[in-house]
């Protein structure tokens, strides 16, 4: 006989049968949890699992209706199938186990040459879903152990066609697959891709592709119009999960929304969603309450009181004692929202109703982020450190079509910036930030001691007449004192309005959360889990399929929160569609896109390839070491698996996952030159390199810092009220008498800003469940040595990246690492724990 031991922990209640229990088991070898955590209900643990007559009841239950079939090859030409069994006899935990944890035993009857396991068949005759996540057959005669992974919700046999399938740990390419194997390897991927019809429903494992259409809403009226991104010239756009959801009335090509108290129940993959644990950290009440039902009723009363921050010392209130409502509005909102929901999300004391954790940016220094300095530094330690460029050319030309847009070019002279260039030309100068055609402009000038200060800001407005006139452009240059102080302040403000639209549609939204998503749809549609290639990335697309589909139903939907806290506002998914356009996979690796803005040129002498012509460049600096071991682990991984280019050639699974890639989820940039051919093992290195970097770090620079830097609003507001004022205007004597008023008045409301770092508090958190970058949240996952000899070096690796950068952190000569504000540069920093720490890299975009 083969014995399977079973050990159970950790079932959350099974709320959708309405039973008044929760359970709570772990399998060791076999781990199962059953009910589902996408309804969150409180979870209590039983101290002594074996004295509980209901676990006792459910286990004989469940161990009668879970059978598993083990799949047998003999000699990789034939299959054959064991006896089904049974879960059989419990016990009480004994000294291996840990305490409050129940075993089970699974025999199965053994024949004489019977051959290698390679595959359990599982049936769950149980009225319930459970989840599946390590199987470890011991003492197979002959043969040793055998272990499964599995991390797999299966549901009831009326919801499934087939049997579950799970395969060894052992992976192996398509070409090297035995023929019994082969099928069963085959047979599971087309189930995977479905037929492309109907509802997904929650028990579904289908992946397959959609359009963005599901933003807007046209039958609550024109307002909630917004167009279907993706399939065409106009608005070009990656692929998402298809969901099948029926047509809106007023629109066929509108895919209708879910009622808002079912928003959390959108379709992703079973398997791709949330575990308990990120529920309860995370999506508890927060994301929907701060995005739907917080913001009308906030909206609502501050429409009725227009109040405003009147002075600084009532924003830092915000982190200081909190905001006092009147008590009229307070008993208003209470009685929309509980308090104990409204101390959640807003971490209020329950009288002082808004109250949050102080943004690092304010720590250590109240008034150092109103520094040149500071808003130079923050271009490259900030938030969004991805945009700066060198200045080739001066002035700065457009790339817009001067027939379509007129004259767009800079209107920044050299006798704007001759005074503060330290003696030098401009054709000496060295870097500009310049975000969009017809954003704010900004010039900065690199000093001897590796700090930027800026020279000149160039802000446009859209001719009056129309586009075709060209633009309206005003250049303004620092000045610390006067009125020409507080008008330099203010235009600082608006390239903080328009860095934040970017950062969080483009460098955020776009360049990570959307276009990593093709990837995990393709990949699981295509690459078996018996796939080495799969096995390496499945880490990095850990629930960025939830994420994102929770975010189309409340955040960048049409009267979602980022339209209600970002600039570009019922345009802000167009503007992102015009940017994709540019995207370029080849160019999201970190050397490309340094050496593109001209920051960095080729250097073969040096470790990454790379040379950076700002050499004290916080992002670049820690982002080429952490991408430098990302490629170095994943060269060690490939070339295991890929002795040969020709290998990766005859990759079916591979070749297909790329062809889909390019011609389906990312379609509308198809006919690019720069795709890769996937022709080699270096194609394949760098491509998967990428796929990592951009759901790891890439994401972690761009989303961690979110309230460290953003939660001060002033530092980076993300909307602007009214233009700078005119002299002679009102407006203007107000900026002379009361800057800091006018100042207040002129970027994000209070409203605005409450509902803002409300969303950004709670996306810059880390949950308790989080698997950072070197991590795998399973032991066995794999049962090849070299590869976790090749991932253990990758960690240590990772170690020393760590303490480096603590210790030029500590280097007073390195000034672009603290600056000011006297803030530390830490978003690459790999580990973290739970929180709002301002460090840590996810495997994948999880939040």
């Amino acid at each position: 006989m083969i014995s399977m031991i079973v050990v159970v922990t950790s079932l959350s209640c099974l709320e959708k049968h309405e039973t008044p229990f929760c359970y709570f088991f772990m399998f060791i070898s076999v781990n199962i949890m059953v009910g589902t955590p996408f309804h969150v209900c409180e979870i209590t643990s039983c101290s002594d699992n074996s004295s509980s007559p209901l676990l006792r009841y459910f286990i004989k239950v469940l161990g009668t209706n879970l059978s598993v079939e083990i799949v047998f090859s003999q000699n990789g030409l034939k299959e054959k199938l064991g006896k089904p069994a049974n879960l059989e006899r419990w016990r009480a935990a004994n000294d291996s186990l840990i305490a409050s944890e129940t075993s089970f035993e699974v025999n199965f009857d053994w024949e004489e040459d019977i051959g290698v396991p390679v595959a359990l068949l599982i049936r769950n005759n149980h009225h319930s879903e459970f989840y599946l996540k390590t199987v470890t057959l011991e003492d197979v005669p002959g043969q040793g152990r055998f272990h499964f992974v599995c991390n797999s919700w299966i549901y009831p046999t009326k919801r499934y066609k087939y049997d579950r399938i799970f395969f060894t740990s052992k992976t192996c390419l398509p070409q090297d697959t035995d023929g019994p194997l082969r099928k069963y390897r085959e047979e599971e991927l087309v189930r995977l891709r479905g037929d492309g019809k109907g509802e997904l429903k929650e028990w579904d494992r289908v992946y397959d592709y959609a359009y963005y259409n599901d933003l807007g809403d046209p039958d609550e009226g024109t307002k909630y119009v917004r167009p279907v991104l993706g399939g065409s010239s106009e608005y070009p756009y990656p692929r998402r999960g298809r969901t099948g959801r029926a047509a809106t009335e007023s629109d066929p090509n509108t895919e209708s929304r879910l009622p808002l108290l079912v928003s959390f129940n959108i379709y992703v993959p079973r398997d791709e969603r949330f575990g308990h644990l990120r529920m309860a950290d995370f999506l508890g009440y927060a994301l929907k309450l701060v995005a739907q039902v917080v913001k009308p009723g906030l909206e609502g009363l501050f429409d009725s009181t227009p109040l405003e921050f009147d002075s600084f010392d009532d924003v830092f209130k915000l982190y200081e004692g909190g905001i006092e409502l009147p008590q009229g509005p307070l008993d208003i909102i209470r009685e929309k929202i509980p308090l104990q929901t409204l101390r959640e999300i807003f971490r209020t004391d329950g009288e002082n109703l808004f109250e949050f954790p102080m943004p690092q940016v304010i720590e250590g220094d109240k008034t150092g982020w109103r520094t040149d300095e500071e808003f130079s530094r923050e271009m490259l330690a900030g938030l969004n450190p991805v945009v700066i460029r060198r200045l080739e050319e001066f002035p700065p030309k457009s790339k817009l079509d001067s027939k379509q847009y007129g004259d767009q070019n800079s209107k920044i002279t050299e006798e704007d910036i001759k005074n503060n260039l330290e003696g030098l030309a401009t054709d000496e100068m060295k870097p500009v930030n310049m975000i969009t055609p017809n954003q704010p402009l900004t010039l900065l000038f690199l000093k001897d001691d590796g700090t930027l200060k800026p020279l000149a800001i160039e802000l446009s407005l859209p001719h009056e007449e129309g586009d075709e006139f060209g633009a309206v452009s005003k250049v303004y240059t620092p000045s610390e004192h006067g009125v020409e102080g507080s008008i330099w302040q203010l235009a600082k403000a608006y390239v903080g309005v328009n860095d934040s639209g970017y950062h969080q549609l483009i460098s955020h939204w776009l360049h990570t959360h959307a276009a990593i998503e093709p990837f995990v749809i393709a990949t699981n549609r295509h690459l078996s889990v018996l796939h080495p290639i799969y096995e390496l990335l499945k880490p990095h697309f850990r629930d960025t399929m939830n994420i994102n589909a929770l975010a189309r139903q409340v955040l960048i939907n049409a009267g979602g929160a980022l339209e209600s806290t970002v600039y570009p506002t019922k345009y802000a998914l167009e503007f992102s569609s015009s940017l994709y356009k540019s995207w370029d996979f080849t160019q999201q690796a970190l050397p490309e896109d340094l050496k593109e803005r001209g920051v960095a040129v080729e250097d073969p002498n040096s470790p990454h390839g790379v040379r950076l012509l700002i050499e004290d460049y916080p992002y670049a600096v820690d982002g080429l070491q952490i991408w430098s071991a990302i490629k170095e682990w994943v060269k060690d991984y490939c070339t295991f698996y890929y002795k040969t280019d020709d290998s990766v050639r005859k990759d079916s699974e591979i070749q297909s996952w790329w062809k889909e890639v390019r011609e389906v989820g990312h379609g509308d940039l198809k006919d690019a030159p720069w795709w890769p051919k996937m022709q080699t093992r270096e194609e394949l290195i760098e491509s998967c390199t990428i796929i990592i970097w951009v759901g790891s770090a890439l994401h972690a620079a761009i989303n961690f810092g979110q309230y460290p830097y953003g939660g001060f609003l002033p530092n980076r507001p993300s909307m602007s009220r009214r233009l700078i004022p005119e002299k002679g205007s009102a407006e203007y004597e107000e900026l002379e008498s009361n800057p800091d008023k006018a100042f207040l008045k002129t970027i994000t409301s209070q409203y605005q800003t409450l509902l803002g770092i409300s969303l950004i508090e709670i996306l810059s958190r880390h949950t308790s469940d989080e698997v950072y970058l070197g991590q795998r949240d399973t032991p066995e996952w794999t049962a090849d040595s070299k590869p976790m000899e090749a991932l253990d070096r990758f960690r240590k690796k990772l170690t020393d990246i760590e303490k480096r950068i603590f210790d030029m952190n500590k280097n007073d000569k390195l000034k672009n690492r603290f600056g000011p504000v006297k803030m530390p540069y830490t978003l690459l920093v790999p580990t973290s724990k739970a929180g709002l720490t301002g460090r840590g890299i996810p495997n994948s975009v999880s939040i």
